[in-house]
């Protein structure tokens, strides 16, 4: 058998050599990979709410942050209530859930403390079932109340159903609108009312129901369809807070708290804004 050339071989080995690089791209792997890498790079995280939970009683405080921490809540937990204010303020947690009593500073005291300065929900819980610690607590700016023991999901149906309402100054454009009714103006969009072009204090569980009863003007609202709208959950025959905000909203927008004209009580049904009310407040009612 005869050998070949040296010509011969250098033409194999470089057409060998072609193929092995034919074989593995490797420019292209190369390129899929740093695409790959620059994709994760820029993924935007989802947000993760804050609650602050102000409990001095450490073992009850540790367990319910354990169970929010599983479903997904961001928790940071303070025990003295002379510290509460000011770290409410200083860290702007998505939402609190207060301790009505506290060492240092209780709950009410607190709430009162930082409303001017802090806008998210506030849920307030207590051991005792009073109805005037629950009114006083709603009075002072609370969003909601609750009595201890509460079973932990129906505390994070509540936490979700306020962490909803928060974010309703981000609904779509076409959503927002003003309401103007005589001298009273209920501006959805800034979340702000005002009375003869005086600005209305409200806090935010007060003006949800107050934009809830102008929006449906002239139409009774039972108070199972004020709690399904306002925090998701049915009404349980018991709870007084819708009675108790709206008799603190009729003041503000100019009604009659004893013989009301504009939110009036429907006996066995609800509460009825009425429009036409206005008409005596100022001689017109308009919605733009």
């Amino acid at each position: 058998m005869s050998c070949a050339t040296p010509h011969a071989v250098r033409v194999i080995r470089a057409r060998v050599a072609t193929l092995a690089c034919d074989v593995v791209p490797q420019p292209l792997r190369f390129k899929n990979k740093k695409r790959s890498i620059t994709t994760r790079k820029i993924a935007v995280e989802p947000h993760t709410w804050h609650v602050l939970i102000v409990e001095d009683d450490q073992r009850l405080a540790e367990l319910t942050s354990d169970y929010l921490q599983n479903h997904g809540l961001r928790v940071s937990i303070e025990g003295d209530g002379a510290l509460a204010a000011a770290r409410i303020i200083a860290e702007q947690p998505d939402l609190v859930i207060l301790d009505l009593m506290l060492p240092g500073e209780d709950g009410f005291s607190i709430c009162r403390r930082v409303r001017d300065r802090y806008d998210g929900p506030i849920l307030m819980l207590t051991a005792r079932t009073d109805d005037t610690d629950h009114i006083e607590g709603l009075d002072t700016g609370a969003d909601d109340f609750v009595c201890k023991p509460v079973h932990p999901r129906v505390l994070l149906a509540r936490i979700k159903a306020l962490l909803r309402r928060s974010e309703a100054p981000q609904v779509p454009a076409a959503e927002l609108r003003r309401l103007v009714f005589g001298p009273l103006v209920v501006d959805n969009a800034l979340r702000e009312a005002w009375l003869r072009e005086q600005s209305i204090e409200l806090t935010g569980a007060e003006f949800d129901l107050l934009w809830l009863l102008v929006a449906n003007a002239g139409r009774t609202l039972s108070r199972e369809e004020i709690f399904t709208a306002l925090r998701g959950v049915g009404y349980d025959g018991q709870d007084r807070s819708i009675d108790v905000r709206i008799s603190r909203i009729r003041p503000k927008i100019g009604d009659d708290p004893i013989h009301p004209r504009l939110i009036k009580t429907v006996r066995s049904k609800g509460y009825l804004f009425v429009p036409e009310a206005a008409q005596d407040m100022s001689g017109h009612v308009f919605s733009g």
